[in-house]
């Protein structure tokens, strides 16, 4: 096991390793238990096995013995792993009388087997090789020995079993029998291979048993803690004693002085979380095995510890125990596992890790002396003068064990201390949210220079707050003023030294510290001369290690006399240094100051007007005359806080030199830091070492990728950077960090420094509480108690609420925060362990299945969920868990949370992928058995079994999904909406009718965040730790559904990335591709299809197309690639396609597996179109006329109303856009009369509120405003409540932009502020290009009202006008770059003018008839005739001089595209007549009389409150509906291609 354990590298390699062996071991110890006899102990190499007997009967079962050995032999001899390592057995065999000792004290007791033939066996074992077996000589003699092949290896020591022969009639299964006769205890029951497992309760016994286990191991099995559960993964410090006594000791004696050592050691490092968990004997040497650091007694400097434990037993024994020859003490500290080792029948408490064996490695290679590895060395954290190097040596089965030290206990060695702090000041970025601390010494370095009054300011805060970093800011700061400081940094050894601060201070003051020891007194001298009196010099001798000539004065002093001189003596020095110079004590750790010194800085601060400044972590331990410094008047005692999140994240971006970091990246920081300085930076340099990020520059103008493998960077840039630079420049790169894709950040470890910390906390809590804290560790940050209890087997809810109140008191756990939109009712009911196992009941018996009622979801309220409140506790209690245990806990998590995985109530539950578990029903039927396994306890191995007990989600497992109107009478009357005002007067007479009793709108808010949070992105880490890929795919692209339809972007594309590792990277050819995961076709187009919408929303525009077209490819509808496709198919959608419409199947679930299909097939089509549109030119505009057909036509095969409706909008934006007055009004029309048959569920009135904030936009673009505003209010109100972020965000758009057009300029700074908190929160970079533009508007006509400065819109431009997410939108980035442009023309700068003039004129041509389009044109327009105005002026030096002709295309440009918005057009023929009478030229009309008769037109209707567009829209309403009632379908199907 040694060689093997070596080449254990890491945590999950020494999982293996104890994985192998607890298989290994298990089954030998089976094996013996089998033949009759005990195990007495286990090790990490070695088992001690026992057959009691009396001596007549030796012969008989050592024959029984050596039969089993050779079976073992046989059976285990030589085992191979898949690491190449092969496991290889020794076996000796002794007999004869032993002798059974127990050491120890009333507390703690160790059975100890000594005598000659355990010294034998021993012996035996070490003369046998691999695959041998070797008997002792006694061994030898006792037994039949005409029944062995043996060969002598050695006369009168030992001899190597061969064989046994088979002589004669012999019948072993007889001897067996015979043998049982002598083994009382044997048990023939096969249930169990042990009596003592069946024995009656006995509290004697019971008692005395107890005091051979552990404290803190009985008292997790007095909890009743799991077997399982006890075992861990951890970072200890092991110390192994070895003592060798003269062989002339006799027996008894030889006792007694194991004893007397126990005693001492016991008592030595029990104090310090030291246990003495075996004891070994060997002749006359006994070895003391030492742990320091098992669950429950981890401590802080346990290294440090562990030395001075060592050096304290080394001393005692040399000096206390008499017959003692040689003493050897070996430490070393490193990963180990501590646990359960065996089989279920008989097992140990025992460590196992390479430092286990490099511990016992070193007592042979440095006798005599107290050796340490150099990781105990470096942890210690020790003065180098108490350690010795030791020179290199050869180890048995150790390659590299590295260099080791001799430890020679505390040495006080002729030194001062450090002159500088241990921490220097940052220079790379100033100090953060440390304003309030800084104040606290600006004034009391104030009230020290004009009262002239000692001040004293002490800093209290946890390690790690950066208490040091801010000493290091102090002393910049005074030392740049002049003033004169002096630095200490004291550690726990200096508190044992009594005055060792001030003898370190002041020797700092008199620069002496530093200097040669020959010159030390000389400098000495020059310092005190003129001070004090020269027969006073020698008083120093002692104190600074100077040899000044005894004085006659001074000899006539006694010890105490010289101490009050020594004080007034540096009194009167620091009192004359203060009268030139402001003098600063800077003491970092200040916990660490020894009494005396204490004494001295209280009676020195109320006599010499100085300023001390200190650090401690805490003020509870202090000495009591650091108590009294403490309460003196002028000290003040100032905590310092955790760093606020924003600066923690800054803080971040500046130890990774970037301005932004991802959105995973700030989680993995916020969870494990909690406002920690120092966890920050440790984590920052750790994730930098291990190479797990990857940097790409903002600034760098962005390329349109054709790979979706190759957009993490780009997703990243997506989103909004809010971090600037630490030393800003003109010139300075910026950057932004990505995760690599092959990385989850989750499973990243903690560096060690981290994980000691908070295992030292976790040690600190009772055994229940740590094991409730590696429980919820399993789960996540946030955790539901429901699921908390079901990992926790045998506690019922008392208890959990009881061990939960206490650590929400201690702040390790905090409920979860109610958002406030929540209701005061729970929107569900929790339930319990028996609901879901009746649940799973009912689905077995039942053929078709129930839904789960909505009230046995999950609980999601605050008194449920709660999360850790205490940084890193989470991530280090998990690396706790052995692999299997982890895997065995991750997979009762997904059992629990899969029934959860879903939408939410007010939603009416369903898949976030719509009809998905109906769409892969065939896939998962088709499998046979569940793809999940269990790991189950056999007693030998944890082996893994297929289990159906969790599943892909079937149909059965299914919510109520609403496909067809149930209540439609109820929601709205029969009778059509045939105009807006109707419809809006609908709406809000039914929203004020609602009520729960009525169900018409159960006023739920929707709680999918908390369900994507709580259920859907723990179930996929759940899934992907068990191996569960396929089933991790299925939830993941729930998770992406849920991410996008929150309008999470960035999150979206995170679990797609995670997907797309599943699936492996693709095939360059296509007829080799085949993915790692079993997937359905159905799955893989909405694989597809989500990745296409993320692209889309990321701006990468031909990688989009490619993904929807490749969905569309899957679900069977192509989509053509060349014009003549397009034509071709546009003919099949107008006249074929009504007569293909086949009717739904009979069979409901079939039928909601098309309803899947046909979703996603509209949902591409959908992406195509918005996709096509983005491209101002023909070809584009034909294929988005065709998809948009195609959308259509799918959209009459729903059985939804819900999902017809918001077809219908979608198509009427997309008449608009493309200037299509007549399909505009159409499709607007059609959707307000099919809205009609929707029922109010969630989906209907998302629906109804898509409606809205259409029609708002509708009669914004036809300038009927207050009407807009009434609907887009509406609109707004019902997208907050279904927490729709981006659809009240389009809303609020509309909202501005006619809140800006009515001049309500008060109205526009709240739009805005409501946008900026929506916005704000998802770091969406389009949403804040929209919300900027609208700011710039506000700048230039807003008359003085502001939202946001100038300089704050431009940066946000300059930094982002390269992003494909913005390059993408030409409407929005028109009028952004045009109103820039009419920004600094207003200020007469005219290169900056010239710029963005001419990057909006390069954006005109590849615009449409939008809103924000039209916008866009005006804007720019507005430019182009300031331009023209500015021309003779001579101001565009380096621009083609512009022609009116040239603009006058441009105003007879806009009126031909932007026809479906008249809202803009008044004002543009006011812009084009001032430019017809500029240039006189008014002949022109007759040019444009067509045109100009449109404008005025508009203008007519404009001023006539819209009686053009009621007339025009009453008609063309009217025939619609003529249309509708003869049902020409060919003309309806016109007005959509």
């Amino acid at each position: 096991m040694d060689r093997f354990s070596q080449t254990c590298k890491s945590e999950h390699d020494m999982d293996k390793l104890v994985h192998i062996f607890s298989y290994y071991i298990s089954d030998i110890v089976e094996h013996v238990l089998c033949f009759g006899g005990d195990i007495l102990n286990i090790t990490g190499s070695m088992l001690l096995a026992l057959w009691t007997v009396e001596q007549n009967q030796l012969s008989d079962i050592i024959t029984l013995v050596a039969k089993c050995s050779l079976e073992i032999q046989e059976k285990f001899g030589i085992y191979h792993t898949r690491e190449g390592q092969d496991l290889q057995l020794k076996i000796g065999l002794s007999a004869g009388r032993i002798s059974q000792v127990v050491v120890g004290n009333e507390q703690r007791q160790h059975l100890l087997v000594i005598g000659r033939d355990v010294d034998d066996v021993q012996l035996a074992q070490h003369l046998a090789r691999a695959n041998e077996i070797v008997l002792s000589w006694n061994c030898w003699k006792l037994c039949e020995q005409y029944m062995f092949e043996v060969e002598i290896m050695r006369e009168d020591e030992a001899v190597k079993l061969r064989d046994m022969r088979t002589i004669g009639p012999f019948d072993f299964d007889e001897h067996f029998d015979k043998c049982l006769d002598y083994l009382p205890y044997y048990r023939t029951n096969a249930d169990t291979l042990r009596t003592a497992l069946e024995l009656d309760p006995d509290s004697a016994l019971e008692k005395t048993l107890r005091k051979h286990i552990m404290k803190n191991l009985l008292k997790k099995i007095d909890e009743g803690q799991a077997i399982e559960y006890i075992s861990e993964f951890r970072t200890m410090t092991m110390v192994l004693v070895s003592l060798e006594f003269h062989k002339t000791a006799w027996m008894l004696h030889f006792c007694h002085l194991i004893q007397e050592a126990v005693s001492y050691i016991s008592t030595v490092i029990e104090t310090v979380g030291g246990q003495l968990i075996r004891i070994l004997t060997f002749e006359k040497s006994c070895m003391f095995f030492c742990v320091f650091g098992l669950p429950g007694d981890k401590k802080p400097d346990e290294c440090a510890h562990a030395l001075d434990c060592s050096f304290s037993i080394f001393s005692f024994c040399w000096e206390n125990l008499a017959e003692i020859k040689l003493v050897s003490i070996s430490v070393t500290n490193g990963p180990v596992f501590c646990g359960m080792v065996g089989a279920v029948a008989r097992h140990e408490y025992t460590v196992i890790g390479p430092k286990v064996s490099l511990v016992a490695r070193m007592i042979t290679a440095y006798p005599g002396l107290v050796s340490c590895d150099e990781v105990t060395y470096l942890k210690s954290k020790l003065p180098a003068y108490n350690f010795k190097k030791l020179p290199e040596k050869m180890m048995k089965n150790i390659s590299n064990p590295g260099q080791m030290y001799e430890y020679l206990g505390h040495r006080r060695c002729i030194m001062f201390g450090k002159r500088h702090l241990a921490r220097e000041r940052n220079k790379n970025y100033p100090l953060l949210d440390r304003e309030k601390e800084l104040e606290a010494f600006r004034m009391a370095q104030e009230g020290c220079l004009h009262e002239k009054k000692g001040q004293a300011v002490l800093y209290e805060g946890g390690k790690g707050y950066g208490k040091s970093q801010l000493l290091a800011e102090i002393n910049f700061l005074v030392q740049k003023e002049g003033h004169r400081v002096l630095p200490l940094k004291l550690k726990e050894a200096d508190s044992k030294q009594c005055f060792y601060a001030i003898q370190t201070l002041m020797a700092i003051f008199f620069e002496i510290d530093m200097c040669p020891a020959c010159y030390r007194q000389e400098c000495l001298h020059k310092q005190l001369h003129g001070m004090v009196e020269e027969p006073l010099h020698c008083l120093f001798n002692d104190l600074f290690f100077v040899k000044f000539p005894l004085s006659f004065k001074v000899s006539h002093m006694d010890d105490l006399s010289r101490q009050r001189k020594i004080k007034a003596c540096f009194f009167q020095v620091l009192q004359e240094a203060v009268r030139e110079t402001p003098l600063i004590f800077l003491i970092d750790e200040a916990q660490h100051m020894d009494a005396a010194s204490w004494e001295f800085l209280g009676t020195l601060l109320s006599s010499v007007p100085i300023i001390i400044v200190m650090t401690l972590t805490s003020t509870f331990n202090l000495c009591s005359w650091a108590q009294h410094f403490l309460q003196s008047p002028q000290a003040v005692l100032v905590p310092i806080s955790k760093l606020a999140v924003n600066s923690l994240l800054r803080m971040a971006c500046w130890e990774l030199k970037v301005v932004s970091i991802p959105q995973e990246l700030q989680i993995y920081f916020l969870h494990r830091c909690f406002g920690n300085p120092l966890y920050c930076e440790v984590l920052c340099q750790d994730l930098l070492s291990k190479d797990v990020l990857l940097f790409c520059d903002l600034q760098k103008e962005e390329e349109e990728n054709s790979k979706w493998e190759t957009l993490s960077a780009n997703a990243m840039k997506s989103t909004m950077y809010s971090i600037s630079p630490a030393s800003p420049g003109e010139d300075q790169e910026l950057h932004v960090c990505t995760v690599k894709d092959n990385v989850t950040l989750d499973s990243v470890l903690l560096p060690p420094l981290l994980k000691e910390i908070a295992v030292n906390q976790l040690d600190q809590l009772t055994p229940e509480e740590q094991l409730l804290i590696k429980c919820a560790a399993v789960i996540g940050h946030s955790f539901h108690i429901d699921l908390l209890q079901h990992l926790l087997p045998g506690w019922d809810r008392h208890k959990l609420l009881k061990v939960l109140g206490a650590l929400v008191d201690t702040h390790v756990f905090h409920w979860c925060k109610k958002s406030q939109e929540l209701p005061a009712k729970p929107v569900f009911v929790p339930p319990s362990i028996k609901i879901i196992e009746q649940t799973k009941e009912k689905k077995k018996k039942s053929d078709a299945g129930y839904p789960l009622k909505l009230g046995e979801e999950l609980s999601l309220q605050q008194p449920e969920v709660l999360e850790f409140g205490v940084p890193l506790l989470r991530e280090a209690a998990r690396e706790l868990w052995p692999k299997a245990q982890q895997i065995a806990l991750h997979l009762e998590c997904a059992c629990f949370l899969q029934d959860w995985a879903c939408r939410c109530g007010s939603c009416h539950g369903g898949d976030f992928v719509p009809f998905h578990r109906f769409a892969i029903c065939s896939t998962k039927s088709s499998s046979g058995t569940s793809r999940f396994c269990s790991y189950k306890n056999t007693g030998s191995v944890l082996t893994p079994v297929i289990t159906d007990k969790l599943q892909l989600p079937s149909p059965e497992d299914s919510f109520q999904f609403q496909t067809k109107p149930s209540r439609s009478h109820e929601a709205f009357p029969s009778r059509h909406c045939r105009t807006e005002e109707e419809f809006l007067d609908q709406v809000n007479r039914k929203l004020a009718q609602s009520s729960p009793e009525k169900d018409v709108l159960t006023w739920k808010p929707c709680q999918c965040e908390e369900i994507l949070k709580l259920v859907l992105s723990p179930l996929t880490q759940h899934c992907l730790v068990i191996g569960e890929t396929t089933c991790a795919f299925y939830y993941l692209l729930e998770a992406a559904a849920a991410s996008l339809d929150l309008a999470d972007n960035y999150m979206a594309f995170f679990y797609l990335k995670k997907a797309s590792g599943l699936l492996g990277r693709p095939s360059a050819f296509s007829f080799f591709k085949k993915h790692k995961v079993k997937i359905s076709q159905f799955e893989e187009a909405t694989f597809c299809s989500l990745r296409s919408e993320v692209c889309f929303n990321m701006g990468q525009i031909t990688v989009a197309k490619k993904l929807a077209r490749q969905a569309l490819r899957l679900l069977k509808r192509n989509f053509p690639w060349t014009w003549f496709g397009v034509l071709f198919q546009t003919l099949l959608e107008k006249y074929w396609h009504s007569c293909s419409l086949d009717q739904p199947p009979d069979n409901t679930s079939e039928n909601k597996k098309k309803l899947a299909v046909l979703l996603q097939k509209a949902h591409c089509l959908s992406l195509l179109w918005q996709l096509y549109n983005v491209e101002a030119t023909g070809s584009s505009r034909r294929f988005a006329c065709l998809a948009a057909l195609m959308q259509k036509n799918s959209a009459e095969e729903f059985a939804n109303e819900a999902q017809v409706v918001s077809t219908y909008v979608a198509l009427s934006q997309f008449s608009q856009n493309m200037g299509d007055w007549e399909k505009w009004l159409h499709c607007e029309q059609m959707a307000i009369q099919k809205s009609s048959l929707c029922w109010f569920s969630r989906e209907g009135l998302l629906a109804t509120a898509q409606l809205m904030q259409a029609l708002a936009y509708t009669k914004l673009c036809l300038g009927r405003l207050d009407f807009s505003i009434r609907l887009g209010f509406k609109a707004q109100e019902i997208s907050r409540y279904l927490r729709k972020p981006s659809l009240e965000n389009l809303v609020l758009s509309v909202l501005f932009r006619s809140a800006f057009l009515k001049k309500r300029f008060d109205l526009c700074i709240h739009v805005l502020e409501t946008q900026w908190a929506l916005i704000s929160q998802g770091h969406d970079v389009l949403g804040l290009a929209c919300f900027y533009s609208a700011c710039l508007d506000l700048l230039l006509y807003g008359k003085g009202w502001l939202c946001r400065p100038f300089g704050e819109c431009l940066h946000f431009i300059q930094h982002y006008e390269h992003s494909c997410v913005l390059t993408s939108q030409s409407n929005v980035m028109l009028g952004v770059h045009s109103s820039l442009a009419m920004w600094f023309a207003r200020h007469s700068q005219w290169n900056p003018f010239v710029h963005h003039f001419s990057k909006a004129r390069q954006l005109v041509k590849r615009t449409n008839a939008s809103l924000f389009g039209s916008h866009g044109f005006v804007r720019f327009l507005e430019c182009h005739v300031l331009m023209l105005q500015k021309m003779p002026e001579g101001v565009f030096v380096h621009m083609p001089p512009e022609t009116h002709s040239q603009t006058l295309k441009y105003f007879q440009e806009f009126f031909s595209r932007c026809v479906t918005c008249p809202v803009y057009h008044q004002w543009v023929s006011e812009l084009k007549d001032s430019v017809m009478r500029e240039c006189g030229k008014r002949e022109s009309l007759s040019l444009t009389d067509t045109c100009f008769t449109r404008i005025w037109i508009e203008g007519q209707f404009l001023e006539e409150n819209n009686s053009f567009e009621a007339n025009l829209g009453v008609q063309r309403f009217d025939r619609v509906a003529d249309a509708k009632e003869t049902k020409d379908e060919e003309e309806i199907q016109e007005c959509t291609c």
